[in-house]
């Protein structure tokens, strides 16, 4: 038999208070809990007093605990893990299929962010030389999420971000930009033909997390360029099969 784990018994306490004070949905008092988790009062006022200082525990007015917003943000966070971890094996499995760095973006407080990157020794991602906050104009993963806004969240974008000028393909002008967004002949998908980075082109779709709209896309050098309707198809089903996985309840 192996030696028993080391347990910090203050760790525990911390924990039974949390669990009692979560069984309150309006609160409930130092006394109350420590009764309710068999603690002496003195080390559940300690260990409350922490927690609240933490973030984990929040004290009322009238001196009860409720559950602190630190929890709320771990909880939002470990969703959000648990949401890409059913993503990753797709995009590996097109990283592998199509020999291509896969990217998965979402549109999130009005800025279009990277999520994951699921790449290789063999197929390396782009240099993101440029983060996407500057670079959604000029990305397919960008253009992807734009095409899907509708014109008035598409112009507030816009109106807040600099159409920079990365390569001499980058459309620096909103005009030319949306005429392109709304007339592309791989719609839904766009691409990406060496406008971020020379000698890299990418092809990207949109995808959904229930209501937030994001992409999926893939890059590749430019000499594969001749490769882009067939990656198009490839992605289509792959963003259907991502969009229903992410829009599973938790």
């Amino acid at each position: 038999m192996g030696a028993s784990p080391t347990l910090i018994s203050s760790v525990q306490r911390a924990f039974r208070l949390l669990e009692a004070a979560s069984a309150h949905e309006t609160g409930a008092p130092a006394k109350q809990l420590a009764r309710e988790t068999g603690l002496p009062l003195g080390t559940a006022y300690h260990l409350l007093r922490t927690l609240v200082h933490e973030g984990y525990l929040r004290r009322l007015d009238d001196g009860s605990f409720v559950l602190g917003d630190r929890l709320q943000s771990l909880h939002t966070g470990g969703r959000s893990q648990a949401l890409l971890a059913r993503v990753r094996p797709v995009l590996s499995a097109l990283r592998d299929e199509l020999s291509s760095a896969a990217y998965l973006t979402f549109y999130e407080d009005g800025e279009i962010r990277v999520s994951e990157v699921v790449d290789g020794p063999r197929t390396p991602r782009v240099d993101l030389w440029v983060g996407f906050a500057d670079a959604g104009h000029a990305t397919a993963l960008g253009k992807a999420v734009l095409r899907e806004l509708d014109d008035e969240s598409r112009k507030e974008y816009l109106s807040r971000h600099t159409l920079n000028d990365l390569t001499p393909h980058t459309v620096t002008t909103p005009v030319e930009l949306i005429r392109r967004l709304e007339t592309t002949p791989l719609a839904p998908a766009m691409t990406d033909l060496e406008e971020y980075a020379l000698g890299t082109v990418c092809v990207a779709v949109p995808v959904y997390s229930g209501g937030t709209l994001g992409s999926i896309g893939v890059s590749m050098p430019r000499n594969r360029l001749d490769r882009i309707d067939e990656v198009r198809d490839r992605l289509m089903p792959t963003a259907r099969r991502i969009t229903r996985s992410l829009s599973l309840t938790m």
